[in-house]
């Protein structure tokens, strides 16, 4: 059975004691319980993880031992000899061939380092088994005295019958749970009910703002029970305890949550597997509840960082505003022709300026409390077309405009950075034309274009999707700008993208295109 162990001196004494009081009570009934108890360390053995070559000289050994029971000893209890004089050239002269096998098929296989482990379960219930097939045997032949052969089918089918019966039993059909659910509920409802400590657990877990308050609730609910008299755990290098200390210490660790259960008493084997069931599931209670913290806390920041770097843009975009009025006022000439067009312009350009820096204010103090604005198109274009008459940009526009309310504060945003970048490019490639198109269209549509080169590929595949990083600036401009634009009904998109010819289209969302 433990061809790679080595027996010690005390193993070997109890061995030796155990034979000798057997031999010294031998007796036909202790060689049946004996043979039988052989039987059911082979047997359970059989039920193991081992190839199928492995297994045979186990299935030979059992055979060897079934037989020897059934036709030899058996039969002796019942002193029922003749009744089966047949078998005894069969146990004579066929029989001992089973051990000779034995011996080859074993001597061939190879040791397991790691010999498998009895199975204790399978071993119990073969020897159960057998006892039945011995007992029921010796009890139906003393009472109904009938020949050994049809007492010996008699109890193999009344245990096969009876065995079928309880595998039915077991799981019989849909609508009824049968004894595999009543067995299940036992093992987990050992001194508490498995579903109502679910039913608190979840109910902690979604009341409790914290996953530290979820905790403490979940450890007072363990230490009520009956068999709980103290509670120690620690989480993060912070240790809390509730309730007295005893000798019987359990303890459970699960992810960040190390705890220490005192109980009333020793937990057997399957009181351990159902406490550190009920502990594990508190334990990934308190994890989801860490984890919703983390990503609570994750959001908060990400929607600082985002709102700082919305306003960072629109303070970019207010301070090229700025300089392209200081590039006016240097520009104009000194014997004070241009100052009246001049002030016209900064009269202009001033009050929206002071309206986009007291709604980004708006957004830094109170991100929630952000308002639209609406103008006419014809309004808004007239007024841009004056602020950057000194770039060197063109402008369209269609004789009818069209009739449609636009937010001012997000198209001088976006549009303006997408200026920004065009001049940016100007600057590094010479002869580069800019265009801005008001284009033909019922609904708000405007294009930036310009002559310059195209956009590199990694980047157009980056674009309005996630930062880029720029030698120019941030490179947040314009995925914070088509964020803007989506937010208003609006969409940036890049229409065309080679030398020569790169253009951008901001356009008002309507009901059919977000269909």
């Amino acid at each position: 059975m433990r061809q790679t162990k080595t027996l010690s001196w005390q193993a070997i004494f109890l061995i030796v004691v155990g034979a000798g009081v057997g031999m010294f009570f031998l007796n036909w009934w202790v060689i049946a319980f004996w043979i039988a108890g052989l039987f059911a360390l082979i047997g359970g053995r059989i039920f193991s993880g081992e190839s199928t070559r492995d297994r045979l000289p186990n299935i030979l050994a059992s055979t060897y031992l079934l037989a020897i029971l059934l036709l030899w000893v058996v039969p002796k209890l019942l002193k029922a000899n003749d009744d089966l004089a047949a078998a005894e050239f069969l146990l004579t002269y066929f029989l001992p061939f089973l051990p000779i096998a034995i011996l080859f098929l074993s001597s061939k296989s190879k040791i397991s380092s790691q010999s498998t482990n009895i199975d204790f379960f399978y071993t119990l219930l073969i020897f159960l088994l057998s006892s039945i097939v011995i007992l029921g045997s010796f009890a139906i032949g003393v009472i109904w005295k009938i020949h050994y052969i049809q007492l010996l089918i008699v109890v193999v089918m009344g245990l096969a019958a009876t065995l079928v019966v309880l595998s039915w039993l077991w799981n019989p059909s849909s609508t009824f749970s049968g004894l595999e659910l009543l067995m299940s509920r036992y093992l987990l409802s050992i001194g508490l009910p498995f579903e109502h400590w679910i039913r608190q657990i979840a109910k902690y877990a979604e009341y409790e703002p914290t996953a530290e308050k979820f905790l403490q609730a979940a450890m007072r609910e363990l230490v009520a029970l009956n068999w709980v008299n103290g509670l120690m755990w620690e989480v993060e290098g912070t240790k809390n305890q509730i309730g007295n200390s005893t000798p019987y210490i359990s303890t459970f660790n699960f992810h960040q949550l190390h705890l220490t259960l005192y109980s009333r008493w020793q937990f057997s084997p399957a009181m351990y597997l159902h406490v550190q069931l009920l502990t594990q599931i508190l334990g990934e209670f308190y994890e989801a509840k860490r984890r919703e913290e983390m990503l609570i806390q994750n959001t908060y920041m990400q929607s600082l960082y985002e709102t700082g770097s919305r306003l960072t843009h629109d303070i970019k975009n207010i301070l090229q505003s700025m300089g392209t009025l200081s590039a006016a006022a240097e520009q104009s000439s000194d014997d004070g022709s241009d100052d009246a067009r001049l002030i016209e312009l900064v009269k202009k350009q001033l009050p929206r300026l002071n309206q986009r820096l007291a709604s980004t204010l708006t957004k830094l103090e109170r991100p929630s409390a952000e308002k639209k604005s609406q103008e006419k198109v014809a309004n808004w274009w007239k007024t841009f077309k004056q602020i950057n008459t000194q770039l060197q940009v063109s402008f369209e526009a269609p004789i009818n405009m069209p009739k449609t309310n636009i937010d001012p504060d997000v198209l001088d945003s976006v549009v303006d950075n997408l200026l920004h970048n065009a001049l940016e490019k100007t600057k590094l490639e010479a002869n580069t034309i800019i265009n801005v198109s008001l284009m033909p269209s019922i609904h708000f549509c405007l294009e930036v274009t310009d002559t310059g080169s195209a956009i590199p590929d990694s980047v157009v595949e980056r674009l309005f999707k996630s930062h880029i990083s720029s030698k120019n600036g941030l490179g947040v401009g314009l995925f914070h700008a088509a964020q803007q634009a989506s937010n208003a009904g609006y969409q940036l998109s890049l229409v065309d993208n080679r030398d020569g010819e790169v253009r951008f289209r901001l356009e008002m969302i309507t009901t059919e295109q977000a269909d």
